[in-house]
């Protein structure tokens, strides 16, 4: 049931939503982690210091903000001299931004691509070397439904999740004959504070209750009817970590409730 005990994970954006849920699964599996996102510096530490507790792991925060190559290089240099070494990277972070092309403001396209994609470059270039040196590895994109489909007004995160997909397959492909794998999870709707948000402003717009924005939302896209939930795509990733998955390399692994067998 440790089967990470030893390893050392960093998962970014896992101050709240589906970086948290990864993270806890990992240091439930025995993992040490290195936390980085947003919030409240009180919260975070309350988080930070009930993953350690729980699970009887170390566990750090770094506040590196993702939009900056600089901050991320550091990022992973702290969590290399706290906790020794990065074997498992996870990159989650990620922000959203909705409006037709014609209207997308300048400003959220750079944004969402460098947080949604070039993020995950930078790290990977920062971790990848010392994963090779001790030959294993693992590296999990957190990209999307939307890496693999599009949806309307979307046009920045869709060309951002699609384009860490591509990531993927690349890393996966110049670390083939290697201990170090590189795959993507690609989760339908999830019930995060990203998602909320978006439930909360259809509601708005279209005077309808939550309850009904959430409804809509779900059939629209996701067959199942149901979220995804945090701790399906933790274990998901707690499985991408075990040598049962040892040669899953470059896959976009959908996780959707069949939104995209559609």
């Amino acid at each position: 049931m440790r089967a990470l005990k030893g390893r050392v994970a960093l998962v970014t954006g896992s101050t709240s939503g589906i970086g948290l849920g990864i993270a806890k699964s990992l240091a439930a599996a025995g993992a040490d982690i290195a936390l980085n996102g947003l919030g409240d510096l009180d919260a975070i530490e309350a988080t930070r210091a009930a993953i350690a507790a729980e699970h009887d792991v170390r566990c750090m925060f770094a506040a590196a903000d993702m939009s900056r190559p600089v901050e991320i290089r550091r990022m992973v240099e702290e969590a290399r001299g706290e906790l020794g070494h990065v074997d498992i990277l996870v990159n989650n972070a990620g922000i959203q931004h909705t409006a037709p092309v014609h209207e997308f403001p300048d400003e959220r396209w750079d944004a969402v691509i460098a947080i949604d994609l070039s993020s995950a470059f930078h790290a990977i270039k920062a971790a990848l070397p010392g994963m090779l040196e001790r030959d294993w590895g693992r590296i999990i994109n957190v990209a999307s439904a939307h890496g693999l489909v599009a949806s309307v007004h979307k046009s920045a995160y869709v060309a951002a999740k699609h384009g860490l997909v591509g990531l993927t397959k690349v890393v996966a492909l110049e670390t083939a004959t290697t201990g170090v794998t590189c795959n993507a999870i690609c989760p339908g709707w999830v019930l995060t504070p990203l998602v909320e948000k978006q439930i909360d402003d259809r509601a708005a717009r279209e005077g309808i209750s939550v309850e009904q924005a959430r409804r809509e939302l779900l059939q629209e896209k996701q067959p199942s009817g149901a979220f995804v939930t945090v701790e399906q795509l933790g274990g998901l990733a707690v499985f991408l970590c075990s040598p049962a998955a040892d040669q899953i390399r470059g896959q976009a692994v959908a996780m959707d409730g069949g939104w995209t067998a559609q």
